[in-house]
């Protein structure tokens, strides 16, 4: 894994199409994203009648842009109130200097495993890939997080990193997988939902009873008093946050909120747009060290991994504001149909398909430089983003830029394509000849390269003749 893309996975059509073969997956998709929507809309219509959803939306955005826009001075801040409170700050510019640090930290303790909270960023970092390679074991807690570890699986959410699984797929990696690393499932195990989870329930205490060192990220890092804030709703983050005696904290620079008030309108957003409740069932907030009180070890890695890059996007920096709801994900008619792995990332999805090549830059890679094109463009993302991200925006301009970061070297035909049409249309008497030339030209279109282009889309037959031919036999339309 790498700057937040799976390796070795094919670009977007390549992995879409195959997904598109698997009815289970489409079914499963489809059954969950639309019980999410349900309920969120729930929420939505609930404060709509009390006050106003929208105006919630401006007060989230703002807080977030206002933070963005003065990002060096808040993290300076941030540093400062961390390291009042006990903490450990470092600071990381990519994947390979976050995993060194977190790793370091863990030997340092002469320990072999780590217990971790359901993190996006350690996931873009590979950090379980890094900590493995350095002989320690780290062990999801989050239910979903669980169920694609115990599989050796790719998480296809945000959210619900384990939505392309159903209960009885979830049953059997339960069954042939916990004991190999813990705590076998019982031998009677069924597939009924409170089965399941209590048979993961006991499967992770004994990790969280001799963890010495826990593994976070956070959802929100508050500049003036120097706290993170991680929101779960199982309650193994508010474990990990708390039983271990070294915490490690992984924060992506884009996190912070410059005050304690921020947090109102983002913790108003947030559960409503992404499990579809009014509040988060665990809110867990820690500034430092407390003696005698949770962790007594805590560091934070501040981390880029190419924020700052996206940072300077003049368009495309409003995707930092991203607070990882997945609410683009559950009303997206792309990702229902295909499933997150076909992006091929740790952020699949509307949100994905913007910010991996925000983070990598455009003509980084075939697949990277895919997702701007795994898109409708039909709007849904941007009516739902609880900060107000133009995503369709966002998308265009990444497809200029792609278009742009392979311009010069052997042209494409489509290139070709366009640049003869540049020449014809430019003037009316190439275009003129050119017109004559119309019949061999579609049949040559249709026999050598563009079939592409009419598997999707009507490709017509010319005309017995042309309209300026018309209108010279015609005289104008008279005769």
């Amino acid at each position: 894994m790498s700057g937040a893309t799976f390796v070795g996975m094919p670009a977007f059509p390549v992995a879409a199409h195959e997904a598109l073969g698997n009815a289970q997956l489409r079914h499963n998709l489809a059954h969950a994203t639309g019980t999410i929507r349900a309920k969120r809309q729930r929420l939505v219509d609930e404060v709509n009648a009390n006050s106003d959803w929208e105006e919630l939306r401006l007060a989230g955005a703002g807080v977030k842009e206002s933070a963005l826009r003065d990002l060096g001075n808040q993290l300076e801040l941030l540093e400062q109130t961390l390291t009042a409170n006990g903490a450990t700050v470092h600071w990381a510019n990519d994947a390979a200097e976050a995993n060194a640090i977190v790793a370091a930290i863990t030997k340092a303790h002469g320990v072999d495993e780590v217990v971790k909270v359901k993190s996006m960023v350690t996931q873009e970092i590979g950090l379980n890939e890094a900590l493995e390679a350095e002989g320690i074991a780290a062990w999801e807690t989050d239910l979903a997080e669980l169920i694609v570890q115990l599989g050796d699986d790719l998480p296809s959410h945000i959210l619900v990193p384990a939505i392309h699984r159903n209960r009885s797929e979830i049953r059997e990696i339960f069954r042939a997988r916990m004991g190999a690393v813990g705590l076998a499932a019982p031998a009677d195990l069924t597939d009924e939902p409170a089965v399941l989870a209590a048979a993961a329930r006991s499967h992770l205490r004994e990790k969280f009873l001799r963890a010495k060192v826990g593994v976070s990220g956070a959802n929100f890092a508050v500049a003036d008093t120097g706290t993170l804030v991680v929101v779960e709703s199982e309650g193994n983050g508010r474990m990990c946050l708390t039983l271990p005696e070294v915490l490690i904290s992984v924060v992506g620079i884009e996190k912070v909120v410059p005050t304690w008030d921020g947090l109102d309108p983002l913790l108003r957003l947030l559960p409503r747009s992404s499990t579809g409740e009014r509040m988060n069932p665990y809110t867990s907030t820690w500034s430092g060290v407390t003696p005698g009180d949770g962790p007594q070890e805590v560091h934070v890695v501040l981390l880029d991994n190419g924020r700052t890059n996206a940072l300077a996007d003049e368009v495309g920096r409003q995707a930092l504001r991203c607070i990882r709801c997945s609410a683009c994900l559950n009303v997206c008619p792309v990702y229902e149909r295909t499933g997150g792995h076909a992006y091929g990332s740790v952020y699949p999805g509307p949100i994905g398909a913007i910010l991996n090549p925000l983070l990598r830059g455009p003509g980084a890679d075939e697949q990277v430089d895919s997702l701007p094109y795994a898109s409708s463009l039909c709007g849904a993302c941007f009516e739902v983003c609880p900060v107000l991200i133009d995503i369709p925006s966002v998308l265009v301009d990444l497809r200029a830029q792609v278009v742009d970061a392979h311009r010069g070297g052997v042209p494409k035909a489509e290139a070709l394509a366009f640049k003869g049409a540049a020449v014809a249309l430019s003037d009316s008497r190439k275009l003129a000849f050119g017109e004559r030339f119309t019949r061999i030209g579609l049949r040559v279109a249709r026999r050598f390269g563009a079939s592409k282009w009419t598997d999707a889309r009507d490709l017509p037959p010319a005309p017995p003749e042309s309209f300026r031919t018309w209108w010279k036999r015609t005289d104008g339309g008279r005769s």
